[in-house]
């Protein structure tokens, strides 16, 4: 099901741009077709008008589609890379101006697998200062092949992955088309951005939940659990390399599953560059080329460092975790992060945490 708003009450495919300058013509294809002309010299009255070519009608359901503002190309003069990394649990109006700014003011599209068109109204009009604003739901895997989505996604000059259920992007996009769009929307240096599910796999190692998800007690009860699925190469952001987030974190005390999660990287991977990234509610970090960071948050949330000790911990199936040393560090608007070298300043938390018999100890909010 496709539909709009702000140019159009119908539902209808997404629209082939073109630069239309932000005019619609909804009815000139079909008062022309209906006059006797045929469809061939339909396609080529219009493409000399200047008129956006009507994209085929969809016969299926494989994805929703919703836009409001300009229904033209954008192409704005300038793009810069940024990520926007956000917690969940409410949108941050301060970060959002950020990533539209980045993303030149031009057209922002919204990738998700469940809910609805939420972000319509609150980015374009709320924030503003974006060309379009569009979203696309997906509905089954047939659409990270459409021609008609991946066109969008390599035009979009931001894109944002909305929260939901991070499995169903791992099924959906992982090793699709879809995958290579917004890998290659990174190479351009556009900006890309995530919120609770969507943050949960912007970065090189991500816990997929393709056996469902889990909580802290339960991973650090058995960090071979077979719920405790990391994956890792989903998406290639530079500033990611070697980092895994997590969202809803203070919330949902991740903090101890993110130290697991870490902990079973190192067992099976023995990475040389390794930290934890979580994310409170109402909480984003936005992320500069080259790593520099700052926290905004509407509801005095935290960003979390979490560094592991060098040596990979000695892991047991079915026994819980122990691992000492791992460093952890709370970051506030007042502080800054070098993801580059995991560095930094003014943090407003730094603890060295334990883990032992599979309970964290000596945090500022011990917890499981």
């Amino acid at each position: 099901m496709l539909r709009s708003s702000r140019t159009s009450a119908s539902a209808r495919p997404p629209p082939s741009r073109g630069p239309t300058g932000g005019r619609r013509f909804p009815g000139v294809a079909a008062s022309l077709l209906g006059g006797g002309l045929g469809r061939a010299a339909v396609i080529l009255l219009v493409a000399l008008l200047g008129v956006p070519r009507p994209a085929p009608a969809a016969e299926d359901a494989t994805f929703d589609y919703w836009l409001t503002g300009n229904a033209a190309d954008a192409r704005p003069p300038q793009t810069r890379p940024g990520l926007f990394l956000s917690g969940g649990g409410g949108d941050v109006a301060a970060a959002w101006k950020w990533f539209v700014a980045c993303a030149g003011g031009g057209d922002i599209v919204i990738l998700r697998a469940s809910g609805g068109n939420g972000y319509q109204s609150y980015v374009f009009d709320e924030i503003g200062g974006a060309d379009s604003v569009e979203t696309i739901k997906f509905n089954d895997p047939a659409a990270a092949t459409d021609p008609r989505v991946l066109d969008l996604i390599r035009r979009a000059e931001g894109i944002f992955l909305a929260g939901g259920d991070q499995a169903r992007y791992v099924r959906l996009w992982k090793d699709t088309p879809i995958a290579a769009a917004l890998n290659e929307h990174l190479r351009r240096g556009r900006p890309l951005g995530g919120t609770s599910a969507g943050l949960a796999v912007l970065g090189q190692y991500y816990f997929s939940a393709l056996a469902d998800t889990i909580t802290s007690p339960a991973a650090l009860a058995d960090p071979f659990d077979r719920r405790l699925t990391v994956g890792r190469d989903f998406l290639q952001a530079p500033e990611l390399v070697g980092v895994l987030t997590d969202s809803h974190f203070m919330a949902r005390q991740r903090l101890g599953r993110l130290i697991t999660f870490l902990a079973r990287v190192q067992h099976d991977e023995r990475p040389s560059r390794l930290a934890g990234l979580g994310l409170d509610e109402g909480t984003a970090l936005c992320v500069e080329p080259g790593g520099s960071s700052r926290v905004f948050s509407e509801k005095q949330g935290l960003a979390w460092l979490v560094l592991p000790p060098p040596d990979p911990p000695a892991l047991v199936p079915g026994q819980p975790l122990a691992v000492s040393g791992v460093r952890v560090l709370g970051l506030g608007p007042d502080s800054h992060l070098d993801l580059a070298q995991f560095k930094v300043d003014r943090p407003a938390v730094r603890r060295t945490v334990q883990v032992t018999a599979g309970r964290v100890e000596d945090h500022a909010n011990p917890s499981p």
